[in-house]
């Protein structure tokens, strides 16, 4: 790259000088990242009584007077991440580019806006993330500006297995175009596999925008090695995963319970990872070998047949196995299956969508494929399949008492269907196919949108029933080992008393030592009428509502399509009735909670 004046032409760091930096930032954790990249900023800061580094590169244009906005929704973070790579590779065309999250941006400033980026992921039936809920509101109400002069490209996130597939994306874009705005490039559904579609798509985006936008002078560190990029986070990220190693597994429901929940641990030593009550970990799994070999001899295919994934060439029964999304199954492989095979019987199920959905709602991949047998091409086998992704887990533990270890709840999913037991492909993985001392590859998804107070002193809500008691667990572990003085009220579910109380010993010495104030049980099967948290919010509705007038944080983690609408309903119906508030009234104190991040939702 070279300056518009050609007076400037500086190179990269030297294959030494890389080294060298490479070899520093390998052998830092987090901290001293950090430490170091506000180091080399304040050198870069004070460039001008400096002389310019080798590896600094400058692009010298007129200044630009239009600005790309780049806001995303996200519940897990995706869409922020997919956001901040966009913004870095605006950043490298020479746009001035700014990434805002939803919850953060002010609706009214759209009239303001030139260019604008919407990357924004789907949740449920076709719900927008809770930081996108304001803005997406807001485009639908008659506060909403005309937009003549906004040009706009929207990137949905979402999840072929749902039936409201990258919703939020299209009514994004719908809201948009009938206020008058100008699409730029056409709106990108992503399925959970989207790095090569987000690749092409920003590729077409940026062609696009060297019509709309000037660059601007910039100055930027190029050809650093990945470990030299990480910045202020974690070496350890998704593509690059740390091998961890098992440390423990155990069973923490009853023998009789209907539900098999494990309390699994994992070491994370000499790996320098941290992480926050809140956060995620990411695990990647691989699939039940003997399920891999069902679908080879379903589909006349051979165990060293070699085929591609990506660009790596594996022979097909590693791909299966390590690779390919064997248990998870959605309609774009029934149609690419079909397509292959020409099953007539296939395509008529494809015209009921209903029929379809509850059909692969308990078939895996390899139940159709031995419905619907035939000899088909290793690799065409390999393009039906999408790419493994890694599960999401929130975190069980707090570093504060656990130090190099992170804990996570797991729910194992089996089941009997089509004449064979059906496991979860994480949840098999984690529960019965690795054991201790075992290998597993894990990485930290920052959630921001699910954090403590920075206060101390401020009184939070807990309701997390089944699996969602798990970040809760790190809430306290960290406010025990802190010392936090605020109180704790904790609701939490499940069916049986004595056979699915999660965590029932920490929570009573929670209790005991009063770091927990109070905590309010709901087992919905221990009497004739079936109880859950949002009837035990109701029956303390006066108190809820006491303490969110104290200034109370309300946290939810679990289902989002029933349990978390049962428990926002209720929140609303106990605030309107002991706040005295009408239904509109109620619904505005509830957003002004979200809008300073006192009601936060981690939900799945």
């Amino acid at each position: 790259m070279t300056s518009n004046n050609g007076n400037n032409n500086f190179s990269a760091l030297t294959e030494q000088q890389l080294q060298s930096l490479s070899s520093a930032a390998s052998s830092l954790n987090k901290e001293q990242l950090i430490w170091a990249s506000g180091f080399l900023a304040g050198l870069v800061g004070s460039a001008s009584a400096l002389p310019m580094p080798s590896s600094i590169e400058t692009t010298n244009h007129a200044a630009s007077t239009s600005t790309l906005t780049i806001l995303y929704g996200s519940q897990t973070g995706n869409s922020k991440g997919v956001a901040n790579n966009y913004k870095a590779s605006a950043l490298e065309q020479g746009y001035q580019a700014n990434v805002v999250s939803m919850a953060d941006y002010k609706p009214r400033q759209l009239k303001n806006e030139t260019h604008l980026v919407v990357i924004v992921s789907t949740h449920g039936e076709g719900d927008a993330p809770d930081d996108a809920v304001e803005l997406f509101e807001f485009l639908a109400s008659k506060k909403a500006p005309k937009l003549p002069n906004l040009k706009f490209a929207v990137v949905g996130l979402g999840d072929t297995s749902y039936e409201f597939f990258c919703q939020t994306g299209k009514d994004f874009e719908t809201r948009l175009l009938t206020l008058g705005a100008t699409a730029l490039v056409e709106r990108l559904d992503c399925d959970v596999d989207y790095d090569s579609a987000v690749a092409d798509w920003t590729t077409s985006l940026n062609a696009k925008l060297k019509d709309e936008l000037t660059p601007v002078v910039t100055a930027q560190i190029i050809n650093l090695t990945p470990a030299a990029n990480a910045v202020a986070e974690s070496l350890y990220s998704k593509k690059n995963p740390f091998v961890a190693n098992l440390s423990a597994g155990l069973k923490i429901t009853g023998r009789d319970s209907v539900k098999d929940i494990r309390h699994i641990e994992i070491s994370l030593e000499d790996s320098g990872i941290v992480y926050k009550p809140g956060d995620a970990l990411g695990v990647w799994f691989s699939n039940d070998e003997a399920v891999a070999r069902r679908l080879l001899l379903a589909t006349s295919t051979s165990a060293e047949d070699k085929v591609m994934v990506a660009d790596l060439e594996l022979t097909l029964l590693d791909a299966l196995i390590n690779k390919l999304e064997l248990t998870l199954s959605y309609p774009g492989f029934v149609k690419s299956y079909q397509v292959t095979t020409g099953h007539a019987e296939l395509a008529t199920l494809m015209t009921d969508k209903a029929a379809l959905r509850e059909y692969l709602s308990v078939s895996q991949i390899v139940d159709i494929v031995e419905k619907y047998p035939t000899k088909i091409a290793a690799q065409a086998l390999v393009d039906a399949l999408r790419p493994i992704v890694p599960r999401l887990y929130s975190i069980a533990s707090s570093q504060a008492e656990v130090e190099d270890e992170v804990h996570i709840t797991v729910a194992h999913v089996e089941y009997e269907a089509n004449g064979y037991t059906h496991q979860g492909g994480a949840s098999g993985f984690l529960s019965t196919r690795l054991e201790e001392g075992d290998n597993l590859n894990v990485y930290v998804e920052n959630n921001d949108n699910f954090r403590l107070p920075t206060d101390p002193n401020t009184p939070i809500i807990m309701i997390g029933p089944g699996t969602g008691i798990a970040p809760f667990r790190a809430f306290l572990q960290e406010r025990d080992a802190t010392e936090a003085e605020g109180k704790n009220w904790l609701f939490f579910g499940n069916p049986n008393f004595t056979q699915d109380f999660l965590y029932q010993t920490e929570w009573q010495r929670y209790l005991k030592s009063g770091l927990l104030s109070k905590i309010s049980l709901a087992f919905s099967r221990d009497q004739a009428t079936k109880i859950y948290v949002q009837d035990r919010l109701k029956e303390n509705g006066k108190e809820v509502f006491e303490w969110l007038e104290q200034g109370a944080h309300v946290y939810i983690c679990g289902d989002a399509l029933r349990m978390a609408k049962d428990v926002e309903s209720t929140l609303l119906a106990l605030v309107a009735e002991h706040g005295d508030k009408t239904a509109t009234q109620a619904k505005e104190y509830l957003t002004n909670l979200r809008k300073s991040k006192r009601y936060q939702k981690d939900v799945y």
